[in-house]
């Protein structure tokens, strides 16, 4: 363990995981929010050193930590005012590092945990009774996929009535993006249910199984070359269809990559005959990488809202696109940690979405050159929707 004796009255806060593919990406985040002296942990030591020598004030310190060793893990919380946990299996861990900040007295925030961690920790006992406050969710899917249309439902409409979403990209897999996609496949939803259902769509403002097919070569303005779409209805999205008072929401997920797409084709009959997830994420992780052989990684969300202004029909769209989901993830999870920090939100258990402002959102991903946004229809300050025009943001 490498000390770090200079943070004076500054905030300890805690990036667990620091030197994965998301939490060196939430490092940087938090460093451009003016946040120094951070306590970085995971477990490879070299690596957290690497990310450490980032800092140009050396004020860092690196901690050995591992989220499945409870005492690795009151180690590395004790002392801290807030813990950013980067690392999974989401739907393993569950609610494992939140616990063990509250237990620590610290706040926690978590770029993924989601329904289960949630139920976890209501069940323990509200954090707000001792003044603690847990964010979930903080991520790229699910959080910015609910900011966004939420952040986009006030630029140019009075109401909206119907959202359609697609989202996706081509990019590498992480072993915790693997291993928890195997897992959401049975876990990772409200109640022990899977973390969303293939094919359902929300009609009448409620959930419709089967209401809409899988498209397997087709093509998407917003996604280069030929692409699947894959109808996907998360709790997520469902909150934010009753958030908005939707009518109809269609949400798909797109993957650009052929080898990605035949193994999630095959997934759910592989796990049924009993086949190794480990094995199975192993596989996804390769097919990833043959999909970006030679090609740029990229990530997308399009989002298209219907509804009124001025008391006419009209539409606005926000299509955002990136390098790279996983610091989508880190530039959410480091606002999330600074919200909390600034006490702009309040002690218990709430999901990112519910708690962000997404106007800070917003502002810090075009600021940071985290992503480009483009607006359309009356978002972009066009008036009848037959007249749509183009706006950068």
């Amino acid at each position: 363990m490498t000390r770090n004796t200079t943070t004076g009255n500054r905030p300890l806060i805690g990036v667990l995981g620091a030197s994965g593919a998301v939490g060196r990406a939430a490092v940087r985040e938090l460093r451009a929010l003016g946040h120094t002296g951070l306590r970085l942990g995971g477990r490879t030591a070299s690596a957290l050193c690497a990310v450490a020598e980032e800092d140009p004030a050396g004020h860092d310190e690196t901690v050995w930590a591992d989220a499945t060793a409870p005492d690795g893990l009151r180690a590395f919380t004790e002392g801290c005012d807030i813990v950013l946990n980067c690392v999974g299996p989401t739907y393993r861990l569950r609610a494992t590092v939140a616990s063990a900040a509250l237990a620590a007295g610290a706040h926690c925030v978590d770029v993924a945990g989601d329904d289960p961690a949630a139920e976890d920790l209501l069940q323990d006992g509200d954090p707000a009774r001792d003044g603690r406050t847990v964010v979930l969710s903080a991520g790229a899917l699910p959080g910015l996929s609910s900011l966004l249309p939420r952040w986009l439902a006030g630029q140019g409409l009075d109401n909206a009535s119907a959202l359609t979403a697609h989202c996706g990209g081509l990019e590498s897999c992480s072993p915790t993006v693997a291993r928890d996609l195997m897992l959401s496949l049975t876990s990772g939803g409200a109640d022990g249910a899977a973390y969303g259902e293939a094919l359902a769509a929300v009609r009448g403002g409620r959930r419709v199984p089967r209401a809409l097919r899988t498209a397997e070569d087709t093509e998407h303005e917003a996604f280069p070359g030929r692409v699947a779409l894959q109808p996907y209805l998360s709790g997520e999205s469902e909150r934010l269809a009753t958030v908005l008072g939707l009518d109809r929401l269609d949400w798909y997920n797109v993957h650009p990559g052929p080898a990605v797409r035949a193994l999630l084709n095959l997934l759910p009959g592989r796990l049924a005959a009993g086949d190794d997830p480990a094995r199975l994420a192993d596989r996804l992780i390769l097919a990833a990488d043959l999909d970006l052989a030679g090609r740029r990684p990229y990530y997308v969300m399009d989002f298209a809202l219907s509804g009124t202004a001025s008391g006419q029909p009209a539409t606005a769209g926000l299509t955002l696109r990136a390098a790279s989901s996983y610091r989508l993830t880190a530039a959410v999870g480091a606002l999330a940690v600074d919200a909390v920090l600034r006490a702009e939100v309040a002690a218990g258990v709430h999901f990112a979405c519910d708690v962000l402002d997404p106007d800070t959102v917003v502002r810090h991903l075009r600021s940071q050159g985290v992503a480009d946004l483009r607006l359309t229809g009356a978002a972009a300050g066009a008036a009848p929707a037959e007249q749509v025009e183009e706006g950068v943001l």
